[in-house]
Order: C-alpha cells, then sequence, then structure tokens
C-alpha cells in the first residue's frame, strides 16, 4: 500500500499511533476510591474516548483523508447538495418527500414568525399552549387513529423522557439490539432492568420473555419501524401478538417510517396493515418527512396526560416554536394530499437497492424504501470509498463503530422522492468502480497497521 506520509514520521511516532490504533478497549474494571495518586489531567484530552478520536484523526492525515463528519453544505441539501464548491447529488438527507423548503411550508413558517416570533419564552406548563401545539398534535394523533399525542422539541430527548417517565426499577425494557441510542439512554435512565434481543429475532423476544417477565411489574418492548442503519424492519403483527401474550407495552419509533412506508407513508401499520390502536405508544420525529425538528409520542389520551406533567423533556424544557410545528404540521397536510410523493420515493428506493446488489454490493437486509446501506466491513475501506465517491460528486456519509458492530462500517444511503435515475445509478455504478479499485489496492485498517509498523 503506497503511503508516503508515513516516511515523514519518525520511528517513535510510528510506534505511538501504532500503539494507539492496535488498543483493543477491557472490559471496565470495579471502580477503586479515588485518591491522590490515581487523579487524572483536567485536561478534556486526557479522556480516552478524546485519545482515541485524536488517534484516528492521526490516521486519516497521514492517509490524506479528509475527515468525513460535519462537513460544510453550502445551500439547502435535498436530493442536492453543495459542498466546497463542488455541487454533488446529496445521499445523505432525511428529507424522504422533498419537502424541505416547499412554497407551502415556507409561506405557513413566514406567517407563523409574524404573528408568533421565534419563540414561545417558556416551557409549555409555564407559558402555556399555542393554538399551533394543538394543530400539530391533533394532526399527529389522527394519523395513528390515536385518542392524542404531544410533540417535544427533540425527537432524541421525547424518547429519552418518555421511557424514563414510564418505567422505573421493577420494571423492564427490552429492546431490539439495533435500537437507536434514545431507547438505551432512556431505558437506563428510567432504572429499569434491560435487556435487548437480536436483530429482528423475534423467537428470541419471546425466549427472553418466557425467563424474564414475572420478575418485573411492567414490560416495555421497544422497535424501530424501520431501523436508520439496516433499512429493514420487523413484523408488526407478531409482536402485538407477543406483547398481548405477556402483558406488555410496545413503542415503535417511526422516525424513519413515516413518509416512507405504506402506500400514503402513514408507515409500518399501513404498509403491514395492521390496526395501528393495537401499538400503546408510537414515537416518532419531525425532522425527516416533516422536515422540521423535535419529537412526538401519539397514543392513549391517559398516556399523554401522564407524560405532560411528568416527562422531563417536556415540564423542563422550552415549547416548540410556532416554526418548527407549522413547517411539521404544512409538511403533514402535503404528504398526506400528495401520495405520489411516497410512490416516487418507493420506486426509487427499489430501484436504488436492486441496482446496487446486481452490481455485486452488499446491501444486507435492507427493504429498498429509503435507507439501504452498501456495508463494506472494513472501517479504513469505507472511509476511503465516501471519500472517493465524494471527489465523483456523489455525497454519502460512512458509518464506522460504534456507530455499528465491528467489521460491519458502511455506507449509508438516504433515498428522496426527489432524485433521478441518473443520481442513483451513477453512484451505485461509482461505488462499484471505487471500491474494485480499494479491494485491488488492499486499503484496510490492517494494511494501515502494516505500514505503519514495518
Amino acid at each position: 500500500m503506497n503511503v508516503p506520509a508515513f516516511e515523514r514520521l519518525s520511528a517513535e511516532e510510528k510506534q505511538a499511533l501504532l500503539g494507539g490504533l492496535r488498543q483493543r478497549p477491557k472490559a471496565p474494571a470495579a471502580p477503586a476510591k479515588p485518591t491522590a495518586s490515581t487523579r487524572t489531567s483536567g485536561s478534556f484530552g486526557s479522556l480516552p474516548a478524546m485519545m482515541e478520536l485524536k488517534t484516528q484523526r492521526a490516521m486519516g492525515t497521514m492517509l490524506g483523508i479528509e475527515n468525513p463528519f460535519y462537513r460544510e453544505h453550502s445551500e439547502k441539501a435535498g436530493a442536492w447538495s453543495r459542498i466546497a464548491d463542488q455541487e454533488v447529488a446529496n445521499f445523505a438527507s432525511y428529507d424522504y418527500l422533498g419537502l424541505n423548503g416547499h412554497p407551502d411550508i415556507t409561506e405557513q413558517v413566514t406567517k407563523s414568525l409574524e404573528l408568533w416570533g421565534t419563540s414561545v419564552s417558556a416551557s409549555r406548563i409555564t407559558a402555556g399552549e399555542r393554538p399551533f401545539h394543538r394543530a400539530l398534535e391533533s394532526a399527529l394523533a389522527d394519523v395513528y387513529g390515536a385518542e392524542d399525542a404531544v410533540t417535544f422539541v427533540s425527537g432524541h430527548a421525547g424518547a429519552v423522557s418518555t421511557i424514563a417517565a414510564l418505567m422505573g426499577p421493577k420494571d423492564l425494557v427490552v429492546y431490539d439490539s439495533l435500537s437507536h441510542n434514545c431507547v438505551v439512554v432512556g431505558a437506563q435512565l428510567s432504572g429499569a432492568a434491560r435487556r435487548s434481543f437480536p436483530h429482528n429475532d423475534l423467537n428470541a423476544l419471546d425466549e427472553l420473555l418466557a425467563a424474564s417477565r414475572d420478575n418485573h411489574e411492567r414490560v416495555l418492548i421497544v422497535v424501530e419501524g424501520l431501523y436508520s442503519m439496516d433499512g429493514d424492519g420487523p413484523q408488526l403483527a407478531e409482536l402485538v401478538a407477543l406483547k398481548e401474550k405477556w402483558g406488555a407495552w410496545l413503542m415503535v419509533d417511526e422516525a424513519h417510517s413515516l413518509g416512507v412506508l405504506g402506500s400514503k407513508g402513514l408507515g409500518i401499520f399501513e404498509e403491514q396493515g395492521i390496526d395501528p390502536r393495537s401499538v400503546d405508544i408510537w414515537l416518532g420525529t419531525l425532522s425527516k418527512t416533516l422536515v422540521s425538528c423535535g419529537g412526538y409520542v401519539a397514543g392513549s389520551g391517559d398516556l399523554v396526560d401522564f407524560l405532560k406533567f411528568t416527562a422531563p423533556g417536556l415540564v423542563y424544557s422550552v415549547g416548540m416554536p410556532a416554526s418548527n410545528a407549522v413547517a411539521a404540521l404544512t409538511a403533514l397536510a402535503l404528504m398526506r394530499r400528495e401520495p405520489e410523493r411516497v410512490a416516487c420515493l418507493h420506486a426509487n428506493g427499489k430501484r436504488f437497492r436492486d441496482t446496487a446488489r446486481a452490481a455485486g454490493l452488499d446491501t444486507g437486509t435492507s427493504w429498498g424504501r429509503a435507507v439501504t446501506p452498501l456495508i463494506i466491513g472494513d472501517s479504513l475501506k469505507t472511509v476511503l470509498l465516501a471519500e472517493k465517491l465524494l471527489q465523483r460528486g456523489y455525497n454519502a456519509v460512512p458509518i464506522i463503530p460504534p456507530g455499528v458492530p465491528e467489521r460491519s462500517a458502511r455506507l449509508r444511503f438516504f433515498i428522496s422522492s426527489e432524485h433521478t435515475r441518473e443520481q442513483i445509478d451513477g453512484a451505485v455504478s461509482a461505488a462499484a468502480e471505487e471500491l474494485a479499485l480499494l479491494n485491488r489496492s488492499g486499503s484496510t485498517v490492517a494494511d494501515a497497521l502494516r505500514a505503519i509498523g514495518g
């Protein structure tokens, strides 16, 4: 592997970098009582995770790879975007139905700003309600045939707050092993026992509940309608049967499913023909299809009433501003009025997945809707591939451990109804060509380690 930058390193620098790259995390030891001799530096740079991050950055610099994260976009990012003065086909946007910047949304948001300003200036429990809060919540409840819904200023905080408020030390939270971080954090904060089951393995879930259910007062099962790393989802009917069998609550995270699954974009219940009222808690975000910011929970009136007085992310956080609520409300109306957007998304998603598979690329278990990964395995090769694609005008962000399990690094492609056939086919063709070149050149973490050590 040709890495001239390594030749500029001293032997000591090579060994230091090699040691950092080869280091593997150890199982945490029982915490010892702090003493003067065990005090750590006051520098944030001494944090283990920060030291690891610096090592990774150093390796990237030596390989001539720019940091692929936090890239600056200089215009509205949808199916197209502009990065470093280069127009790119953008596959790193949650704008699944191409609604960001829609003139109807812009017009309604502008009117709301003139009437309500940029903030409600306090928590809703303190500052009171605004008509746009209830209008959005009623529209969201209607999607699920639910009695009510409540919105949060953050999707992550909404999920964390809901789980933490509902569950306690005598309870159990069971979640899919690929569940989002917000589920894990919420379960941790609740003090409940926590168990994960293998991805989409409902037989394993049944066995887990058989062994654990009677040891806990309440049980919450959490899954996603569409998993953001793999682009697949669960069998909802079987989940409903399991939650009824074991007397549990079922929460379904629709962050990436609303606007994506079902002929009208209503989500996994529409896709699979399930009565949405059979799910206890519908969770979602406003930042994907609804091109705004925030989160929501829909369900029974008692659930929503309880959260309004106990969920920390609602009670102790400022209320959603008019601009966010009105943007989401208008986007939801457009989604329901124009189902052809959903049909176009489905066609584009299927085209990307099927074309990628035909080109010999690993798309895992993706359903071919809005999310399809190209699973590469090696982290360095994945980052290099992202860099090569960007140079050719295609933006897709690499996902590497710990975001995904070891040896499953991938490029994640978010598909929009607005992507063209040329963009989709071009991205797949470029990915296949560049990956073949990287495979021939031996561009892996192991190769880099050998180069440094040599």
